[in-house]
């Protein structure tokens, strides 16, 4: 038995909503079951086995809404084993239960902690460099590639079930985390040379200097261990008062 192409695309818009009802109690466990509910009308035509059905996913559910997705896809996989007979009604919450932990903290790392951040810096650079227009650039590209990855862990998790855990350890999002939470340092270093700039009038070799200065020590905080916002406050601070103090210097206002 077999999902249809055009259930699981209303499943996975739903997916999105999963946090639109969390609760103390059972967290994300209403938008979980929301989400599931498309696959499990066409998997189950007895109406007290869909309930049944409905009613397990209904326990207390919590994990990073982005990598939930593989999640809602897997236990979409074991759904269709369960309803034709080759697994126990336990499948499905055993694969839950064991993997929101895990994924929850690569989402953390890796979502929270990396791509926003650095995409926050990058908007904050952009725009102090060429003006809005990079602001939109950088929401649509940050958009853009949470989206493809939600999508690639919901259908990884529905295709390969309790192989997606591969699949995940073969992206290495750990590793690309700590990459832009340096960049996101860097970013912010040089948002910060270029907001002090401004007070200036000095030539844009100045201002792309005191950038620098502010990237180069959030970058050095970030290899010696520093955590992620204190270094990126710390980057902007150091190119904001290296620009005033120059500007001082020069005679500037």
């Amino acid at each position: 038995m077999r999902v249809p192409r055009s259930t699981l695309r209303r499943v996975f818009w739903r997916c999105l909503f999963l946090q639109a009802a969390w609760n103390r109690r059972g967290m994300q466990n209403l938008g979980f079951a929301y989400a599931i509910d498309p696959a499990l009308r066409r998997l189950y035509a007895d109406p007290a086995r869909r309930r049944e059905a409905l009613r397990r996913h209904l326990g207390t559910f919590n994990c990073h809404p982005y990598t939930a997705a593989a999640i809602v896809g897997g236990a979409i996989h074991h759904e269709e084993r369960v309803a034709a007979g080759e697994e126990p009604e336990s499948a499905p919450l055993e694969y839950k239960q064991i993997l929101q932990g895990p994924l929850a903290a690569v989402g953390d790392s890796f979502f929270w902690a990396g791509l926003r951040p650095f995409f926050g810096a990058l908007a904050a650079a952009g725009t102090l460099a060429l003006g809005w227009p990079a602001l939109v650039v950088a929401l649509v590209l940050y958009n853009a590639l949470q989206m493809w990855l939600r999508w690639s862990f919901f259908r990884a998790g529905y295709r390969m079930g309790d192989a997606v855990v591969e699949r995940v350890a073969s992206l290495s999002l750990p590793r690309w985390a700590g990459r832009l939470r340096s960049g996101g340092a860097v970013l912010a270093g040089i948002a910060g040379g270029l907001l002090g700039a401004r007070t200036t009038a000095g030539t844009a070799g100045f201002a792309l200097a005191l950038a620098a200065a502010g990237a180069f020590g959030g970058f050095f905080a970030l290899s010696r261990g520093a955590r992620l916002l204190p270094s990126a406050y710390g980057a902007i601070a150091l190119g904001a008062v290296a620009a005033l103090a120059f500007s001082r210097l020069g005679g500037g206002p």
